[in-house]
């Protein structure tokens, strides 16, 4: 006697077994790689070893070799970056100049940061060029000229952009400040040194040195140069991990009252105020750090951001004083840039020091950059071509 038929398994005329078998060795397979799936660890964030759940100490260590392993992979040649870190009151008045200047880089080897007034926004109401939108800091503060403020818009500057790995040297930008070549030789220029550009020399002189601050910043350490620094990247972290000097800057770097201060009605006039230490913290602060740490012979000791300081003769009352000059409309032609670009050492006086100018291991001119240029000076230089190529 023949047994009776399945019909849900033999279907009709007998041939849907197979049919049937494959459906369910689908449905098993299925289930078996979403199983293995989700007790697969996650590479990606600090949640990597946690995501393995109740594995043992062998797969943690292979969990974390794995996430070192991507944290540490090279990075692509040819991307890493510039991060420009620019320093603004506002608006940037001189975008456009640096617009014309960023257009010459077609890999992405540059980044921006703009440090401004808290709650100003970069939007095509306040800039015009894309570059800009929306590069601003979200956590500025309010700057002084001659105060600590002016360093800590610069750590602010340097954490958002130690961020990105990509960024591999990092250029303080004025928002006065022009680019005197175009972007390729800029960058070439950068990034054949493995070394930071600081300004930065042993500031002899009485009245900067505040003796409270000894004995953690001692006197040998002092120094004093321009602020407008570019930074390798270990030299950036040591600025942004700094909790030993900022402080001391803070209590005892301060400038002295400015006279046309004085003259204003509702502040009092200073007692005795020419004995006042006249510090100005930007002008101290990175080259003192580094020689704390003993990095200066990591160092090429000069700025390649020109600034014209030697205005005592001038008859023009503007352009003497506390501030490098500022050049006009009028002043903005070939034979301003060309002397700037001819410039292929720098002497220092203190230290009866006099560094030649290298690139490459080859001489070059010492200034990739220029300040202070007015708005309508630097519109001139552009128009004429002057800048922005080599």
């Amino acid at each position: 006697m023949k047994p009776p038929r399945r019909w849900w398994l033999y279907g009709r005329g007998g041939a849907g077994a197979p049919a049937v078998l494959l459906v369910v060795f689908l449905c098993l397979s299925v289930m078996l790689l979403l199983l293995l799936h989700g007790s697969s660890p996650s590479l990606e964030g600090d949640g990597a070893v946690e995501a393995v759940g109740g594995g043992g100490e062998e797969e943690k260590v292979v969990v974390a070799a794995a996430q070192a392993e991507v944290e540490e992979a090279p990075l692509p040649p040819g991307n890493v970056r510039l991060a420009f870190l620019f320093i603004a009151r506002n608006r940037l008045p001189l975008d456009l100049v640096w617009d014309a200047f960023f257009r010459g880089d077609k890999e992405g080897r540059f980044s921006i940061f703009v440090h401004s007034r808290p709650g100003f926004v970069l939007t095509r109401a306040t800039t015009r060029s894309s570059f800009f939108y929306n590069r601003q800091v979200n956590n500025s503060v309010q700057v002084d000229w001659g105060e600590a403020s002016m360093i800590e818009a610069e750590r602010i500057l340097l954490a958002h952009a130690l961020k990105d790995p990509l960024n591999e040297r990092f250029v303080f930008v004025s928002d006065s400040c022009v680019p005197l070549y175009n972007f390729n030789y800029t960058y070439d220029y950068i990034m054949s040194s493995s070394t930071s550009f600081v300004d930065s020399f042993a500031d002899t002189k009485a009245g900067r040195y505040n003796p409270r601050m000894d004995p953690t910043i001692p006197v040998e350490n002092w120094r004093k140069g321009s602020q407008w620094a570019v930074l390798i990247k270990k030299h950036a972290e040591v600025v942004v991990e700094d909790d030993v000097v900022l402080p001391e800057f803070q209590k005892h770097c301060r400038r002295r009252p400015l006279p046309e201060f004085w003259r204003d009605w509702d502040r009092p006039i200073p007692a005795e105020a020419w004995k006042a230490h006249n510090c100005i913290p930007d002008e101290h602060y990175v080259q003192t750090l580094l020689a704390q740490h003993g990095l200066e012979e990591e160092l090429t000791r000069r700025s390649v951001t020109h600034s014209a300081w030697d205005l005592s003769s001038s008859k023009d009352r503007e352009r003497r004083g506390w501030h490098p000059v500022s050049y006009k409309i009028s002043d903005a032609t070939p034979a301003l840039i060309k002397s700037i670009k001819d410039i292929d050492n720098i002497y220092y006086e203190t230290e009866n020091r006099k560094e030649w100018c290298t690139s490459n291991g080859k001489p070059a001119p010492c200034f990739l950059f220029a300040r202070k240029f007015t708005r309508a000076a630097g519109l001139k230089l552009l128009d004429l071509s002057l800048i922005s190529a080599k």
